[in-house]
C-alpha cells in the first residue's frame, strides 16, 4: 500500500479521474506540490498513456492555482524513475515545485543540478 493512497482526500488540492494532487510534507519550497495517479503504479513508464495525460492536466492546474496562491517567478517540474535517479517512494509522483528569484545564488542549470558539480554547464568554458 502506498502512504499518497492514505491521504486523506481533505488534504487534495486538486483531483481529477485518475490523479490527485497534494502539497509535499517536506517542501523545497512554499507550494511545494506532488500529483500522484490514483493507481499505484511505481514509475512514470508504468503508467498508462491516459494516466500521463490526466498527471499532466492536473500539473497546469496545481501551476494556475500556484500562480494565483504563491506568485512565483518560476517552476521546476519532474520526477524519480529508479532508486540511482533518488527516488525513495515508489508511487509514482510528479514534483511541482514553484521557484523565486533568490531561493539559490545561482540557479542556471536548474533540474541540472540533480548531480551538483555538473548543474552550471557554463562554469567549464
Amino acid at each position: 500500500m502506498s502512504s499518497f493512497l492514505q491521504v486523506p482526500r481533505e488534504r487534495w488540492v486538486a483531483s481529477n479521474a485518475l490523479a490527485f494532487a497534494l502539497r509535499d510534507t517536506h517542501p523545497v519550497s512554499p507550494g511545494h506540490t506532488l500529483v500522484i495517479p490514483h493507481r499505484l503504479v511505481a514509475t512514470w513508464f508504468e503508467a498508462t498513456p491516459e494516466e500521463q495525460r490526466a498527471l499532466f492536466a492536473l500539473v497546469d492546474e496545481v501551476r494556475r492555482e500556484l500562480d494565483g496562491s504563491h506568485q512565483p517567478d518560476g517552476y521546476n517540474v519532474g520526477f524519480n524513475v529508479g532508486e540511482a535517479a533518488g527516488q525513495t517512494v515508489f508511487h509514482l509522483h510528479v514534483h511541482v515545485i514553484p521557484r523565486y528569484r533568490g531561493d539559490m545564488e545561482d540557479p542556471r542549470g536548474g533540474v541540472r543540478h540533480v548531480i551538483p558539480a555538473k548543474g552550471n554547464y557554463l562554469l567549464g568554458r
